[in-house]
């Protein structure tokens, strides 16, 4: 077939090499050595072509991309170990038609692939579009210097122009392979602005993120050196009301012991008040007795206690005799023990007597509870 040309082949792992890119590779696999070699012999031409998964050691024909780019071997270096590290230039796009497999290199029948060109003013507003995106990209990422600014802004050809943008982009080997496999230079330069649209919406999210951190990380750091310059204040002053002990063991206690989140969320609450409070306020009596309360509670301790009705009417008959119906101690607590019976068999247990928990609700149960233990009479 017309123009159809062969030469050796190097199957490249993660990377895609551009026409117009200059790079150093090294060939360590005994192929590609003789791949290398045996371009020198043939006016330093050989085909470079991207595999399709890299983890492959040795690939086969249909490991590999059908649009590579045919390069010029400008030097050649031995390694040690009999490895090769060659100065390559891309020269322009192959299809690869045939893959020979010879004794020692893969020889590739490839047909030379030129750009297409069609001048408009369409074409015109995406190169501007893409110089422009990409000086953006060079802003943001610094990763390039700012010299390569100057060297895109020079370029002219369309086609040139967008292989060596695309070159300096991180992208992933299929990204860059779907560009360079695209002949039509408009199409080409399409696909690169969405691809630097793209990087440059990822990177604005990046620089959001990094700052929420860092912005973070400050309060952080500064709360702690706060903390640490009242601790410093505190120990100069001396602690003699005990709030700051006290401060400390409420916190032991809560990590030592379970609650409710609820709960957990008020005695933290309490303790940062209590913690940023002066120990002359006559609040901090109140939070102190609020916060003990709230830890001495057995919020998820239960007990077993046999309660029966009638004993408890005898109980609160004894020790509340002469209230009668009106206000009477035993016409709150004893209805209470009935419906609690009643709606609440779940706290029964399988012999018949009452579960309680401070989870319970009622004021009465605290208050029943100690009535039905005190001594008969």
């Amino acid at each position: 077939m017309e123009g159809m040309e062969r030469i050796p082949m190097l199957p490249l792992r993660g990377m895609v090499v551009f026409p117009s890119m200059i790079i150093h590779l090294d060939a360590g696999r005994a192929r590609s050595v003789g791949a290398v070699e045996q371009a020198m012999l043939l006016e330093r031409r050989i085909l470079l072509v991207a595999q399709k998964n890299a983890d492959i050691e040795e690939p086969a024909p249909g490991d590999l991309f059908t649009v590579g780019t045919i390069a010029e071997v400008r030097q050649l270096f031995k390694l040690p170990g009999g490895a090769l590290r060659v100065l390559v230039e891309g020269t322009g796009r192959a299809q690869v038609r045939q893959v020979r497999v010879l004794e020692k290199y893969d020889e590739a029948e490839i047909l030379p692939l030129h750009d297409q060109v069609t001048q408009s003013l369409e074409l015109e507003a995406l190169t501007r579009g893409v110089v422009h995106r990409f000086e953006e990209w060079v802003k943001a990422t610094r990763k390039i210097p700012a010299e390569a600014l100057v060297s895109v802004a020079i370029i002219e050809d369309s086609g040139r122009l967008a292989d060596l943008i695309a070159s300096h982009l991180n992208l992933t080997v299929e990204d860059k392979q779907a560009v360079l496999e695209l002949i039509d230079v408009g199409d080409r330069m399409r696909r690169l602005y969405a691809i630097l649209v793209h990087e440059l919406e990822v990177l604005a999210i990046e620089h959001k993120l990094g700052t929420e951190v860092h912005k973070q990380m400050e309060k952080l750091q500064r709360d702690y050196y706060l903390r640490e310059k009242i601790k410093v204040i505190q120990k100069e002053l001396g602690d003699q009301d005990g709030r700051q002990a006290a401060v400390e063991e409420y916190k032991k206690q809560l990590e030592e012991k379970k609650y409710p989140e609820a709960v957990q969320k008020t005695i933290e609450k309490e303790i940062h008040r209590l913690e940023g409070m002066s120990g002359y306020s006559a609040e901090t009596a109140v939070i102190r007795t609020y916060i003990d309360c709230l830890i001495e509670l057995p919020w998820y301790e239960t007990t077993e206690d046999s309660i029966e009705i009638k004993k408890a009417e005898q109980v609160l008959d004894r020790d509340h005799y002469g209230l009668k119906r009106s206000r009477n101690v035993s016409s709150i607590i004893l209805p209470c023990i009935s419906l609690s019976w009643r709606k609440h068999p779940a706290r029964k247990t399988s012999d018949g007597k009452l579960r309680f928990s401070a989870s319970s609700g009622r004021r009465a149960w605290g208050k029943l509870r100690w009535l039905l233990r005190l001594p008969a009479p």
